[in-house]
């Protein structure tokens, strides 16, 4: 696949020969709320475009690389070799603030560092897109979307990086979403318990 622009919206054309999977509420409190994620991948890196219906836009306009799992976001974490723990974690929130992390995990204790030299080849593309209501904190919506570009020159260093076709990493696509109060949590591969950082329950990617 070829390099594209986001939107936000997943317009590039690039997008229509890619299917959708479903992220399911992993309680009650997400029913309702449909989610889905579709990803792509070129030379240079992988694209995730999500999809998620919303009733309230549960954000207080964090910044960057600030706490975004306490307000509504979507969740990537690529594991791209099993023999080493550690893996990138990327946020998103409907404003468009991101969180990219390494994360190294020893049997259940991880910490998140923060990229360095994180610019031009490095740096993540993203774009949000509201519908159905205003782009500001609290407002009444109907769903919003999240476009990312993870680039592989940020992956550098982790093992299986880039993938060639035939090649596996273990994965998992996240939502967290609170209109309700009390956090709604969906996974592409469930299982994952009370922590998202479950490792052992990521689902796999095959590249193509």
């Amino acid at each position: 696949m070829h390099d594209f622009e986001l939107d936000g919206r997943g317009s590039a054309s690039a997008w229509e020969a890619v299917q959708w999977w479903a992220i399911e509420p992993l309680k009650s409190a997400g029913d309702g709320y449909r989610t889905r994620v579709k990803l792509a991948y070129s030379g240079t890196g992988i694209y995730c475009l999500y999809d998620c219906d919303d009733r309230v836009l549960t954000s207080s306009g964090l910044g960057d690389n600030q706490d975004l799992w306490k307000e509504d976001v979507v969740e990537a974490f690529l594991w791209t070799d099993e023999r080493h723990p550690v893996y990138f974690e990327y946020e998103l929130s409907p404003l468009g603030a991101e969180l990219p992390l390494l994360v190294p995990n020893d049997r259940g204790t991880f910490i998140g560092w923060v990229p360095w030299h994180y610019g031009e080849a490095r740096r993540t593309r993203r774009a949000t897109n509201i519908r159905g209501g205003e782009r500001a904190a609290g407002a009444a919506i109907s769903g919003w979307t999240a476009e990312f570009f993870i680039p592989f020159a940020l992956l550098r260093g982790l093992s299986n990086v880039p993938p060639t076709p035939g090649a596996t990493w273990r994965a998992n696509f996240y939502r967290i979403d609170h209109d309700a109060g009390e956090p709604a949590l969906f996974a592409w591969s469930g299982g994952v318990g009370d922590s998202f950082h479950n490792i052992n329950e990521f689902g796999t990617l095959l590249f193509e």
